[in-house]
C-alpha cells in the first residue's frame, strides 16, 4: 500500500473517530471522491486498534474503574461505581451489536455506503446535534448515569451504523437531549466507544486471521501508530473546546460538507 494512502487513511480515521463528524463517512468518501482503492480490512483493523488505544489512554481512570467492576458484576454484584459503570457500558453497547449484526446479515451495511446517504446523514444529524446542544439543559453529570439513560444512549448509538451519522456525534446528541453537560456528554460518548470499537475490531481481526494476510502487517503497525497519535490529538482538542465553546463549529462543518456531497451526488 502506498505510504501516502496509508498515512491519509490513518490520519483521517484518527482525527474523525472521536470528533462528531463521522469517521466511517470520511473513509467511505476517500475512495469515492479520489479514486483511491479501498484500504482493505487489515488497515481497517489497524486504525481501529490505534484509536482504541488512544481513548483508553485518555480516559484511563474511567476505564480502570469499569474494568475493576467486571468481576463483581459477573458475580451479580452491582454495588459501587465500578460495577455500575461496567453495567451501564454493557447496556449501552447491546443495541449497536444487535442492529449491526442484523444489517450485516441482511447485506444493508454495504448498501448504505453511498455519497448520497453520507451527505444526508452529515446534514440532518449535524442539524440535530445543533438543536440538541441549543435546547438541551446542562444539569446532569456523567456520574449520574442511569441504566435507563444507558439504554437510551445505546439506541442512539445504533443509529450511527448509518454512514455519515458519527457515532460520537449521535451519542453526544442523545446525551444533550437528556440534559447532560457538554463535557459530560462527550465523556459518555467516548467511554461508550471503547466496547463498540473493541467489538468491531475483534470481528475484523478474526477475518484477518482467517485470511492469514500477513503481507500488510508492517503497514498495519504504521497505520495503528499514526491513528493513535491523530486520535489522541483529536480527543485533546475536542475535550478542551467542549469546555469552552459549543458544538457549533462541528455542526457548521457537517452542514457544509453535507450540502457539497448532496450536490455531487445529485449532479452525477
Amino acid at each position: 500500500m502506498p505510504l501516502f494512502h496509508l498515512v491519509l487513511v490513518a490520519v483521517i480515521q484518527g482525527l474523525t473517530e472521536f470528533l462528531p463528524v463521522s469517521s466511517s463517512g470520511h473513509l467511505v468518501l476517500l475512495p469515492a471522491l479520489t479514486g483511491m482503492p479501498d484500504q482493505g480490512i487489515v488497515i481497517d483493523v489497524a486504525v481501529h486498534v490505534g484509536t482504541l488505544a488512544a481513548v483508553v489512554l485518555y480516559f484511563w481512570p474511567d476505564v480502570r474503574l469499569a474494568l475493576s467492576g467486571v468481576r463483581p458484576l459477573l458475580r451479580g454484584e452491582v454495588n459501587g461505581p465500578g460495577p455500575w459503570l461496567a453495567l451501564c457500558l454493557a447496556v449501552a453497547t447491546g443495541p449497536v451489536l444487535v442492529v449491526g449484526l442484523g444489517l450485516a446479515l441482511l447485506g444493508l451495511d454495504e448498501a448504505m455506503r453511498s455519497v448520497e446517504v453520507i451527505g444526508w446523514a452529515m446534514l440532518l444529524f449535524g442539524l440535530l446535534l445543533w438543536w440538541a446542544d441549543l435546547r438541551g439543559p446542562q444539569e446532569r453529570t456523567a456520574t449520574r448515569w442511569s441504566l435507563r439513560h444507558a439504554a437510551i444512549l445505546g439506541l442512539w448509538q445504533a443509529v450511527a451504523l448509518i454512514p455519515g451519522t458519527s457515532r460520537s456525534g449521535i451519542c453526544i446528541t442523545g446525551a444533550r437531549f437528556l440534559g447532560y453537560r457538554r463535557e459530560d456528554a462527550a465523556r459518555l460518548a467516548m467511554l461508550m466507544s471503547i466496547p463498540t470499537i473493541f467489538a468491531a475490531g475483534t470481528v475484523q481481526g478474526l477475518e484477518v486471521v482467517a485470511r492469514a494476510d500477513w503481507a500488510l502487517a508492517r503497514d498495519g503497525v504504521l497505520a495503528a501508530a499514526l491513528a493513535f497519535l491523530a486520535a489522541l490529538a483529536a480527543l485533546r482538542v475536542m475535550m478542551v473546546l467542549t469546555r469552552r465553546i459549543s458544538f457549533t463549529p462541528y455542526v457548521i462543518y457537517r452542514v457544509v460538507l453535507g450540502v457539497v456531497l448532496l450536490a455531487v451526488a445529485y449532479s452525477a
